[in-house]
């Protein structure tokens, strides 16, 4: 009796000997991921910071003005292209044939009562 109580004892501490170096490699394991997940970490930080760096390089004014007058071929404004508010013709009542076409089926087209996509008021 007393031979098999020891021989279970002696399983139980082996069972859990086992069990303990399963943790621990595991344990190892788990922390060899956290350590490469924040090298990986870094190195897609650094990553970011040379592509904020490029994009500053690139989108310097001088290069960009260069580039404009090089490949636009962009003429400089003329002073008789600015005009007044005041000189600005007035929208041609005309030419809202829609608009005209609302008002004479009943529809009000305002964006106060609900048109240009608004919805319905709530009740």
């Amino acid at each position: 009796m007393w031979r098999l109580l020891h021989l279970i004892a002696i399983g139980a501490l082996i069972g859990s000997a086992v069990y303990v170096y399963n943790v621990k490699y595991e344990t190892i394991l788990e922390s060899e991921q956290i350590v490469k997940m924040g090298h990986q970490i870094n190195k897609t930080k650094d990553d970011i910071n040379m592509l904020r760096a490029e994009y500053a390089h690139l989108s310097r004014p001088d290069r960009i003005q260069v580039l404009a007058d090089k490949l636009l071929h962009m003429e400089p404004l003329a002073l008789n292209q600015i005009v007044r508010p005041q000189d600005i013709p007035m929208k041609n009542a005309e030419a809202d044939s829609i608009g005209r076409e609302m008002q004479s089926l009943g529809l009000n087209a305002s964006p106060a009562n609900g048109a240009a996509g608004a919805s319905p008021a709530m009740r």
